[in-house]
Parts: C-alpha cells; structure tokens; sequence
C-alpha cells in the first residue's frame, strides 16, 4: 500500500522509497551489515508531472505512483520523510519496472 506524502516532485523528479536490502543470500546464509549492498529497488511513492521539450510540448512521466521500480546505484538526493531515507531521481535514472 502507497501511503501519501505531502511531497510533490517537480520536473521529471521521482520519489522513491528504498526497499529494504536483503539479509541472506539464497543459500541462507545471513548478511552482516557491513556486507549488505544499498538498495536499487524502491516503490514509487511521488511522480512530477514530466518535463517540457525544445517545442513546448508536455513529455509525461512513463512511470507511475505505487509501481516497483529499478534505479541506478549511484545518484539522485537522499531525503528524509518522517523517520525513513528516500531518494528523489531524476525518471532517466529509473532503469527499470519490475514485475
């Protein structure tokens, strides 16, 4: 369930909440911290309307709130809502929607 925020992206800005990072490997074996990978799958939480082109059309968003999503690694601003880490990116650095 996608809980609202008061936040709203502008641009082609996506927010993002992090899902947690896995804590054992498929074999069972258990992860310390320091083993652990940062996420790069979250659930979208908050889109922006999308950005305006060199013509002065309106591009819309190709993602939409409440879908899985796959982004880079590296990138985007690290936000705090309440007491959880989100990200807001930039929709070129979403890699991926996963099923």
């Amino acid at each position: 369930m996608v809980k609202k925020v008061n936040i709203k992206p502008l641009f082609d800005n996506v927010l993002i909440k992090p899902l947690e990072a896995e804590t054992k490997t498929q074999s069972g074996i258990i992860l310390p911290d320091s083993a652990k990978e940062k996420p790069q799958i979250g659930l979208i939480m908050a889109i922006g309307p999308g950005i305006v082109n060199e013509a002065g059309k309106l591009i819309k968003m190709a993602v939409s709130v409440g879908q899985k999503v796959m982004y880079k690694k590296w990138g985007g601003n690290e936000m705090k809502v309440g007491t959880e880490e989100w990200l807001l990116v930039e929709q070129k650095d979403i890699l991926a929607v996963v099923n």
